[in-house]
């Protein structure tokens, strides 16, 4: 089943959200000269949108995830391809088996040579990937960004699932509810240069400034380099180091559920909050035998649909990668870009007993 949240309010909102949202937390305004200055820098031509532009057929779109075998972006990047059908292009995914922050350069260098119209990335880390993405962009290939930024001047578009601000807050939110907002805890991350992982981990520690929080101790940060057996033993390291740990933050699909089954079978299974990003499939056995109360994802279908079709508008000429630009993006209807090329997907869901069933992935 996809999560249909905010999609019906999506065309008058998106623009106001991804603005007041934004990491950079500054207003929007119309497309500048500056903005136009930064399209002709990425991609080589003083390059102008077309909002009636039809989505031209051939396209050929590359996704290049984190890496090959991470559960989660099989997910996006299989959706993504699907949409492709949709408007007569092609998809494919192709990635490193471990998230290094230079394993997608070889993978880039080659797209680049097959003249692929577009890649989309969500880059191990945000500025080891930017030397070849800016030979794409010189070629005329769009780059799009999704789940995990680039720098931004080494992509048009970064597709955001939400909010980086609403994430990194909400998930210390919903863990100090849980804990009673006392004692110490803990995050486990994916890798340390992981762009979404470190934004959210910021917004984390600006949470916990706040007074409510003031007897919450975070007392490390913790990488399992989105591998699950690293992330196992980073809980199981984590527990030890701090057996009077309250809770455990964990932002990636592969750490939670990596700690997850750590808890489940351990002492700490019910006196050990777990919280975090995971997907509705990987997270159901957790949840109902209550080794994690409750933890959020946004819909990654519709991420890589998004990501999807963005791609396809910026190969057509319907979009620049300008603020203020829009396009439609099939059954997601419309949206509009926001500052720095971002366009955020929506809201988060929180998932827990009362409604994992209906979800299905």
């Amino acid at each position: 089943m996809i999560i249909r949240t905010a999609v019906r309010r999506r065309a008058a909102a998106t623009a106001a959200t991804a603005c007041a949202l934004a990491v950079a937390l500054t207003a929007c305004s119309g497309t500048t000269k500056n903005s136009a200055e930064k399209d002709t820098a990425q991609t080589g031509t003083a390059a102008k949108a077309d909002p009636n532009a039809p989505l031209k057929k051939g396209l050929k779109l590359a996704f290049l995830p984190k890496q090959i075998n991470n559960p989660y972006e099989k997910i996006v990047d299989e959706a993504g391809i699907a949409a492709a059908k949709e408007y007569g292009a092609t998809g494919k995914e192709v990635g490193p088996s471990d998230a290094s922050a230079s394993s997608q350069v070889s993978y880039i260098n080659t797209l680049i040579q097959q003249r692929q119209d577009a890649i989309l990335i969500a880059a191990n880390d945000p500025n080891a990937v930017c030397g070849p993405l800016k030979q794409a962009m010189k070629k005329n290939i769009k780059v799009v960004a999704y789940d995990s930024d680039t720098a931004k001047d080494c992509r048009q578009l970064f597709i955001n699932q939400a909010s980086s601000e609403e994430i990194g807050r909400s998930l210390v939110q919903h863990l100090g509810e849980q804990i009673g907002f006392t004692g110490k805890i803990a995050i486990l991350s994916a890798t340390q240069n992981a762009t979404n992982q470190n934004t959210w981990i910021e917004f984390m520690k600006d949470e916990l400034k706040l007074p409510r929080y003031k007897n919450m101790t975070l007392v490390k940060v913790a990488y399992g380099d989105d591998a699950d057996q690293k992330s196992f033993q980073q809980t199981q390291g984590l527990l030890q180091a701090y057996p009077d740990l309250k809770g455990i933050i964990s932002p990636t699909t592969v750490g939670i559920a990596a700690a997850a089954r750590y808890l489940g079978d351990s002492s700490y299974k019910g006196k050990v909050v777990l919280n975090g990003l995971g997907t509705p499939n990987q997270m159901r056995k957790y949840v109902k035998d209550g080794t994690v109360e409750q933890f959020s994802l946004w819909n990654p279908e519709e991420l890589g649909y998004l990501g999807s079709y963005a791609a396809a508008a910026l190969a057509s000429g319907q979009i620049t990668g300008a603020e203020g630009e829009k396009f439609k993006a099939g059954k997601l209807g419309e949206y509009t870009i926001g500052k720095d090329g971002e366009i955020i997907l929506g809201e988060p869901t929180v998932f827990d007993k009362r409604n994992i069933d209906t979800f299905d992935f």
